[in-house]
């Protein structure tokens, strides 16, 4: 047989290669975290109810702040309203009559919020180029609630002080102009909210009882009516009334037969009920039910499920919406502010790899009109899709859970990051996700699982955790990673877990209880023993108190005492082998500082490296940017050295100043004595 000639074998070799165009796509450029996790350039934009002026938020002096400027106006003819330089501006919204722009500010993350007003209108102080911010309720050490913002009577604000009772807030009515507080109704009877009709009244009172029920009272004159129980292991909520002012809609799940919630229509007076509205679908709780402040009517029914399902109640806003989507093809569209007269509505619209893009939408003219980005630098083009996975956990039941995937790279044998939601009674959704996508595109695969106690699923569900933190609960993380690496995504000796609150613990709780599992872990504002977590809980959480024993395990007895302490990492703090960096704000009112301190000490005494990262202008999490950078930039450096995944080593002099600054030495931690409380 004629051998081919050496040119033609390197020809065929050469034929034999993947071609150029068909090859894997690069693997993006580092995202700078800036872009991510910096102060978006506009957000929170509010319509004024007049439509005349649009207010949004935008650093001033570098730090959020709320501006206004006219609605046709550019943006740059926007003027700023407020200068405060402690803490960012993060919510905010118009009195009924366009007079006053309102906000709540804390103290350094204590979450005593006071309510300020600035007056658009008012000239200017000498000297100074923003108007002057009013603190209606100066108080120190109170938590100021908001419980109604009457149409009615547009200088008023219905507000709740727990002045007199740390535990309980009274009702008080307070003069937008005056700052003047005049009591409406003291609290002695475990109030925890109240329901007001289309005349601003108070028609209905929710109450927590001692054994942890809910009770709906009907408010008959000096007289508290009970209208509708839910026990320890149901809930109930009132959306509002409906056009008649008699009935209201009532989402609920209570009753044996009942186990996703549903809305009801329901009489407080005779306790008649009717079905409104369930998931068609069968698959998670009644949604959100928003009613039209014009026309006191049901507009549309929001489900969270895999994503946004929309169920639309008032056919004249199903049509505008047809025509806004079809402009705005994929996004799911948010309705953000709409003037009194529900003409004009201010839109969100985003999807997972889209942060939001602000438009305008008229219903008469039918125009919608790009307001701003939030984020305009970000590059779209290198964001990773997000997708819905399911997988069994260690008892069969089905876990729902958000994955990402890092663009640029096989999806086989990837570093990954386990993210678990706070809460815990909560949910992770789908949308746009700074961490996701920052954590992606730094080559990790990114899963954040709906575990059993996650809302939305119904009561069997969210049920299913009580009295299973650190144990079936964490089995649902665990085995969320055992799922990735049978499908061939996760390097089984690359696996960090991260996370926030009761995902800071599930973090402290992976490397604790499952301490070949991950490789790495940063846990923030983490409970690391959940008796202390019980016994230093905010006097204002009593209501919520019983619920906590019931879910996690009662530390007044000893079979709930003993659960709780093998149950918090801090007791096997010993088994820790992982890697770990600790995330804390020394304002913390809900996981005190202490958390974190006995967390360190345990592995600084073991002599096993930890850091520790502590902002003593913080509380539960980050609200002031070059805190949250200085974080991110420590935690990514963290997690490449650990998981190999890529960091961005620049940062600028101002967050590199702030890490040195909340970077912690553990050898000069020390503890606080144990109060009373906490030793019981």
């Amino acid at each position: 047989m004629k051998t081919a000639a050496p040119w033609l074998l390197l020809l065929l070799a050469l034929l034999a290669l993947p071609h150029p165009s068909a090859a894997q796509p690069a693997q993006p450029a580092l995202i700078d975290r800036e872009l991510l996790f910096g102060d978006p350039e506009i957000s929170g934009g509010q319509l004024s109810p007049d439509g005349k002026f649009l207010s949004f938020i935008k650093p001033y002096n570098g730090t959020r702040n709320i501006w206004v400027k006219g609605l046709k106006e550019p943006f740059a003819s926007a003027r700023p309203m407020t200068n405060d330089q402690a803490r960012p501006v993060r919510d905010y919204f118009w009195s009924r009559d366009g007079k006053y722009l309102l906000y709540s500010q804390d103290k350094g993350g204590d979450e005593n919020f006071n309510i300020y007003a600035v007056d658009p209108a008012a000239a200017l102080p000498p000297g100074q180029a923003v108007p002057m911010a009013r603190d209606l309720t100066g108080l120190k050490g109170v938590r100021v609630v908001i419980y109604n913002v009457p149409l009615t009577d547009p200088n008023t604000l219905y507000i709740g002080l727990n002045d007199r009772d740390k535990a309980w807030h009274d009702l008080y009515k307070l003069n937008l102009t005056t700052g003047q507080k005049t009591l409406v109704r003291q609290n002695n009877d475990r109030l925890t909210g109240w329901i007001f009709d289309w005349s601003d009244q108070p028609r209905l009172a929710s109450r927590s009882n001692p054994d942890g029920s809910t009770e709906w009272l009907r408010i008959s004159g000096e007289q508290f009516l009970p209208c509708y129980r839910t026990t320890l292991n149901e809930e109930s909520d009132v959306v509002g009334f409906a056009k008649d002012n008699q009935h209201v809609y009532l989402t609920t799940n209570k009753g044996a037969g009942r186990d996703r919630s549903e809305i009801l229509l329901f009489d407080p007076a005779t306790g008649q009920e009717k079905l409104f509205a369930a998931d068609p679908l069968h698959r998670v709780d009644a949604g959100r039910l928003e009613i039209s402040e014009k026309t006191h009517e049901p507009a549309y029914l929001d489900y969270d499920d895999d994503r946004l399902r929309r169920v639309w109640l008032d056919k004249s806003y199903e049509q505008d919406f047809k025509t806004i989507t079809a402009k705005l093809p994929g996004l799911e569209v948010y309705p953000a502010s709409h003037t009194t007269d529900e003409r004009l509505w201010l839109l969100s619209a985003t999807d997972a790899t889209h942060p939001s893009v602000s438009y305008l939408f008229d219903r008469q003219t039918k125009q919608l009109t790009e307001q701003y980005q939030t984020r305009p630098k970000l590059p779209v083009a290198d964001l990773a899709p997000m997708t819905v996975v399911r997988y069994k956990s260690s008892d069969g039941l089905e876990i729902p859970a958000y994955l990402t995937l890092p663009k640029g790279v096989a999806a086989k044998n990837l570093p990954v990051i386990i993210f678990p939601h706070g809460g815990p009674w909560s949910r992770s959704t789908y949308g746009f996700n700074a961490y996701h996508q920052f954590l992606a595109n730094r080559g990790y695969a990114v899963l954040s699982p709906n575990f059993r106690a996650s809302t939305g699923y119904g009561k069997k569900f969210l049920n299913a955790g009580n009295n299973e933190w650190g144990q079936k609960m964490q089995d649902d993380l665990t085995w969320g990673v055992k799922y990735l690496v049978a499908q061939g995504l996760a390097d089984p000796k690359r696996v960090g877990i991260m996370g926030g609150s009761y995902g800071g613990y599930a973090t402290l709780a992976g490397v604790a209880f499952t301490p070949d599992l991950y490789a790495a872990g940063v846990a923030i504002v983490a409970p690391s023993n959940l008796i202390t977590l019980l016994n230093s809980i905010p006097a204002y959480w009593e209501p919520i108190r019983k619920q906590f024993y019931e879910r996690m395990g009662d530390p007044n007895t000893a079979a709930g005492k003993a659960q709780l302490v093998r149950q918090s990492p801090l007791t096997s703090a010993a088994k820790i082998k992982t890697p770990l960096m600790v995330v804390q704000g020394a304002n913390d009112p809900r996981v005190n500082k202490a958390e974190a301190d006995q967390i360190v000490v345990a592995l600084r005494d073991r002599n096993y490296p930890v850091q520790y990262l502590l902002a003593p202008d913080e509380g539960h999490g980050f609200a002031r940017p070059v805190n949250n950078l200085a974080m991110i930039a420590a935690s990514e450096k963290f997690l490449a050295q650990y998981l190999h995944g890529r960091y961005q080593e620049s940062m600028t002099p101002a967050v590199a100043q702030r890490l040195a600054e909340i970077t912690v030495d553990p050898k000069t931690v020390t503890l606080a004595a144990p109060s009373m409380a906490a030793s019981k």
